[in-house]
């Protein structure tokens, strides 16, 4: 049963919390207005668009930093406790440290179970809106969401390739398939233009060019426009990590089943999404632990000391993660162990500190 002491912790932990995130969201709404009110102005964007794509990038932004807010948040009322000396009373009328911490827990479980559902389920749709309208109306005239080259294996022996891709409008740019026996080229078609057929689930090819390879000479085939099926989906040609984002857990785990099968190779990319939905609610306890180690001691600096502490251990927690994150995806390291090492090592700093806050 909660004391008076667990209620007035676990009130200021999910307060400083909120605070937290309703000073910098705005400041971070603030920035991207600035920086995109010309081209919203200028597209002629409707206010209720804006306001949809403002709450999407809300969500989006909040769970994507949460885990830093929350370190920030738990560093500054820890520190004001401190600094007021009312840890030093607590831990005088008879309760342990650990016991002191039963409200923090308490707290960072509110928080990662609020985490984890908005990642499962909410966070993939404001992902969706927000690059939604981001590509559509703020990447440029031409409205690709993607400007570089997009290379996909779609299965075993087969390549697509298209200089860019528009997902509004279902149209590739200087598509490409490559079918291969083995390591031998068997076939190649080119096209200026690929448009996706929702009706049809079929493929129009703009000045179609085909090369079948013989063992002696090659056969050619060519026109203006070719209809022709595909065993892949639209979604094969958006960028790898946009598609992961946008899929709830369930979708996203048989999206990874099915290109796994493909032989895709990019799945390590969208098994990072995969796993980061599930580390990112754990950091939440780790980060909690390692803020509390921190800055329950009264220190000569005050409370500026603490948060240069906080705000160092967190930039390093977020290039840990950020580079592991990316190893996954560009090397043979397995994405699960990429995506919670950086919860495994500082887990063992949150334990090492919390040992010595202790004593």
């Amino acid at each position: 049963m909660l004391k008076i002491i667990d209620i007035y912790i676990l009130r200021r932990y999910l307060m400083t919390f909120t605070v937290m995130l309703l000073m910098f969201i705005p400041i971070g709404i603030v920035i991207d207005v600035s920086e995109k009110v010309n081209k919203m102005i200028e597209k002629n964007i409707a206010i209720g668009d804006i306001l949809v794509y403002y709450v999407d990038f809300t969500i989006y932004f909040a769970n994507l930093l949460f885990p830093i807010f929350l370190f920030l948040s738990v560093i500054w009322f820890t520190s004001k406790l401190a600094n007021n000396t009312e840890i030093i009373a607590i831990l005088s009328s008879g309760i342990s440290f650990q016991r002191f911490l039963r409200p923090y827990f308490i707290g960072a479980t509110i928080v990662s179970i609020f985490a984890l559902i908005m990642g499962f389920f909410l966070v993939p749709k404001a992902s969706k809106g927000f690059n939604d309208f981001r590509y559509e109306n703020l990447k440029g005239s031409n409205k690709t969401r993607e400007t570089s080259d997009i290379f996909r294996q779609i299965n075993k022996d087969e390549y697509i390739y298209v200089s860019n891709y528009n997902y509004l409008s279902k149209t590739g740019f200087n598509f490409v398939h490559e079918k291969f026996n083995g390591t031998q080229l068997v076939e190649r078609v080119d096209a200026n233009r690929i448009r996706y057929n929702e009706e049809t689930k079929s493929y129009t090819l703009y000045n179609y060019n085909k090369r079948t390879i013989g063992e002696f000479n090659d056969v050619l085939e060519s026109s203006s426009k070719e209809i022709k099926e595909y065993n892949f989906e639209p979604d094969d040609l958006t960028p790898v990590i946009y598609v992961a984002e946008t899929m709830t857990i369930g979708q996203l785990n048989d999206f990874i089943n099915k290109e796994r099968k493909k032989g895709n190779a990019n799945i390590n990319t969208y098994l990072v999404v995969f796993y980061k939905k599930f580390s990112l609610p754990v950091s939440a306890f780790i980060l909690t632990i390692i803020a509390v180690a921190v800055s329950s001691m009264k220190r000569r600096g005050g409370m500026g000391v603490n948060l240069a502490i906080g705000i160092c251990i967190a930039f390093t927690f977020i290039f840990f993660d950020k580079v592991f994150g990316t190893m996954a995806e560009k090397s043979s390291i397995s994405p699960l162990i990429a995506v919670w090492f950086p919860n495994t090592v500082f887990g063992i700093l949150a334990f090492y500190l919390l040992r010595n806050a202790k004593r």
